[in-house]
């Protein structure tokens, strides 16, 4: 089988469920790393050869250029071996699954995204502090937002859909880990959200904590590097 070519970074909350995705499911795919701090992405290169859009995560299948990551599970689903529990067709597992990454897309992904870039992000790429207006509103909307998904999405069974884990619990769990580490206290009254968020990360296992440890290493490093051009421009000054 000829190996799905993936682009990402893990600094990208999508990138990092789809890359899960494929290893979990033992999908033979190439890993391609793409800087997105670096703008690599953003180049004609990427957008001739791989993406159109310029954006992550993306992949190349059989020479077909597939982005959005909504898409691209779609399609691995449909053409691929993916375990049936990730998108399953019984007790209407596959509109369940759908409705979720329907409402993620204009509610958890908007609201987790904005605030990892006014936190993290745009300070870095500006090299200066976080706006504090910017991350009282982002924070005020990552608030609403939690509380929402908590009260719509979970209940006292395991997991989203049940006791079966599905790629909607994988795709908000990467949601939520953005802004979790920068910082954000994310389970404060919230004990279902840190009941759900523990099971969906024991039951992913090493998948999971291997891809974590990537990306907060990624983060670290991110920042060491930009705290070493300060401390460069300061004593060239």
């Amino acid at each position: 089988m000829t190996p799905v070519k993936f682009y990402f970074d893990f600094l990208n909350q999508a990138s990092r469920s789809l890359y899960i995705l494929l290893e979990a499911s033992k999908i033979p795919f190439e890993a391609i790393p793409i800087s997105m701090v670096k703008g690599e992405h953003l180049t004609g290169e990427f957008r001739d050869k791989v993406n159109r859009f310029r954006k992550l995560p993306a992949i190349t299948d059989h020479g077909y250029q597939l982005s959005e990551s909504v898409a691209i599970f779609r399609h691995l689903a449909r053409e691929k071996l993916v375990p049936e529990h990730w998108y399953p067709h019984r007790h209407l597992g596959r509109s369940r699954v759908d409705e979720y990454l329907a409402w993620q897309q204009t509610n958890m992904d908007v609201a987790c995204t904005d605030y990892f870039q006014q936190k993290w992000l745009v300070p870095y790429l500006q090299k200066t502090r976080p706006s504090d207006n910017a991350v009282n509103s982002a924070s005020k909307q990552l608030e609403h937002t939690l509380n929402d998904f908590e009260e719509l999405f979970l209940n006292s069974r395991k997991f989203m859909l049940g006791e079966n884990i599905s790629y909607a619990d994988l795709s908000a769990i990467c949601e939520i880990d953005q802004p979790k580490s920068i910082g954000y206290n994310t389970f404060k009254n919230r004990n279902k959200l840190a009941r759900w968020y523990e099971a969906v990360r024991e039951e992913l296992g090493p998948y999971y904590t291997d891809v974590q440890k990537e990306f907060e290493a990624k983060l670290k490093l991110t920042n060491d590097a930009a705290q070493g051009e300060k401390q460069a421009q300061a004593v060239k000054q």
